[in-house]
């Protein structure tokens, strides 16, 4: 693993202020805190057992929320991947980051946006702070020769694949190590020996195996993984091989199953080598589900919509954080933050000063257990179809078309959104239409819609979305 220094320049009183609010001194060595993210795709809010599934068994997973925290109201950056990483990996939500949507539409044709040379990424901060940074899986933000690889920003160690749809392939026939590509003979010629999910699962161990605690060298590990997205597939469909269920709901709950068993590896790993206490575990979803699990397994958890919806089901999305001795273990927070917030909260726990301008915020102290002042309120943008929503405090709007009327849904009494109530509350109808036109900012490859053809199409009735992110 390569060692070398990039020693970025940083405020001294703002790393000052960060370290003391996690109760560190600026030399203490437990300030070398290790940083694992692991995204599941299109896993829903109500798959785990420790956010109400009853049928499928995710007991590691259960167990990192019984050690952490585990939230209530945590939200993706969109409804479909590459945007919702792209938030992710910026600190912008998606009136203002480069990717607004998995795919840009130009003359019928599919059109991949990457990250821009300008977009500055979580990985590229922490490298500069001496972290070795690492990216597992699929990265669905820039593909080869375009601005968007992950070592154009601050990934030094890349396992996976780059284009979305091609990380969709559990038995493609290559990956790529950083930007070389490597032949998986196992699946060649029709043969499927080598399943990726299982080799993402390997190289992330071998990447924390190879952590020295005595060169205090810190890292940053995130996994874009692909369970239990897509078509499903899987090598077997235990352990649920024998129940009277349809072979598509079989391997949609064996594929969780084993993203589970993978994120228990991770954590015993981590005991093995005495480095629980000095790295920090966030584990969350990409989107929503995929419409066909909602009725099988209440894989939304009773919200509304699911995958390209921005109604709750589309995008609320499990949290759970753990870190031991600092995150309080066991507790349920219900406090709201978004994808956008991991940016400034990676970085405050770095010593960081997060950039300029993002959205974003850090949510360290709610993560210490203590009180926290939430956004005002969130923002999302979504194509396809074109519709906005807005969370301000318990009131969320959601709007198809600028020159649509404006849907409101009060969370606190309402959150699976049945009751339109923006004929009794005008005037925070028209704040959240303030809002709406405030955060957007236009982009040449995400035109916005007056007129939506798409009301009440995101709701996630729909078929499965195979063969797209």
């Amino acid at each position: 693993m390569e060692r070398r220094c990039f020693m970025k320049t940083i405020s001294a009183g703002a790393a000052s202020l960060a370290l003391h609010r996690l109760g560190f001194a600026e030399t203490d060595k437990a300030l070398r805190l290790n940083i694992i993210l692991i995204v599941a795709d299109d896993l829903g809010y109500g798959d785990l057992g420790c956010y109400g599934q009853t049928k499928i068994q995710t007991p590691h997973i259960d167990r990192l929320a019984a050690e952490g925290m585990r939230f209530t109201n945590h939200y993706t950056g969109s409804p479909v991947c590459a945007p919702a990483r792209c938030s992710l990996m910026t600190g912008l939500h998606t009136g203002h980051c480069t990717v607004r949507d998995d795919q840009a539409k130009a003359g019928g044709e599919r059109k991949l946006v990457p990250l821009s040379p300008d977009d500055t990424t979580i990985a590229s901060l922490l490298k500069g702070r001496e972290y070795m940074t690492g990216a597992i899986g699929a990265w669905g933000l820039g593909n080869p020769g375009t601005s968007g690889t992950p070592q154009k920003h601050g990934f030094r160690w890349f396992f996976g694949c780059l284009d979305p749809v091609h990380a969709r392939d559990c038995y493609t026939d290559y990956l790529l190590r950083d930007h070389v590509r490597v032949s998986l003979k196992g699946n060649m010629g029709g043969k499927k020996e080598q399943y990726t999910p299982d080799l993402w699962a390997e190289d992330a161990l071998e990447f924390v195996r190879l952590y020295d605690k005595e060169d205090n060298t810190p890292f940053f590990l995130y996994l874009p993984l692909t369970l239990p997205g897509g078509e499903c597939v899987v090598p077997d469909d235990a352990p649920y091989a024998s129940e009277n269920w349809s072979q598509r709901d079989k391997n949609y709950a064996a594929a969780i199953t084993r993203l589970d068993r993978d994120v228990g590896g991770i954590m015993a790993l981590l005991k093995e080598k005495g480095m629980e206490d000095n790295t920090i575990v966030f584990f969350t979803s990409d989107n929503g589900p995929n419409p066909p699990f909602i009725e099988s397994f209440n894989s939304a958890g009773g919200l509304r919509g699911g995958k390209r919806s921005l109604y709750e089901g589309g995008i609320r999305v499990p949290m759970i954080v753990r870190w031991p001795g600092k995150v309080p273990a066991g507790k349920v927070s219900d406090f709201p933050w978004a994808f956008w917030d991991f940016l400034p909260t990676a970085a405050e726990l770095a010593g960081l000063q997060p950039p300029k301008g993002i959205d974003g915020m850090s949510v360290v102290p709610t993560l210490l257990g203590k009180e926290q002042t939430p956004h005002e309120h969130l923002y999302w943008e979504f194509y396809d179809p074109f519709h906005q929503a807005v969370r301000m405090g318990d009131w969320k709007g959601v709007r198809f078309g600028t020159e649509e009327p404006l849907e409101l849904y009060n969370l606190s009494t309402d959150p699976a959104e049945k009751n339109n109530v923006a004929a009794q509350h005008t005037e925070i109808v028209k704040n959240i239409a303030g809002i709406m036109a405030e955060a957007h900012t236009d982009s040449p490859h995400w035109p916005v819609v007056g007129k939506a053809d798409g009301v009440g199409k995101a709701d996630g009735v729909g078929g499965a979305d195979v063969g797209r992110k």
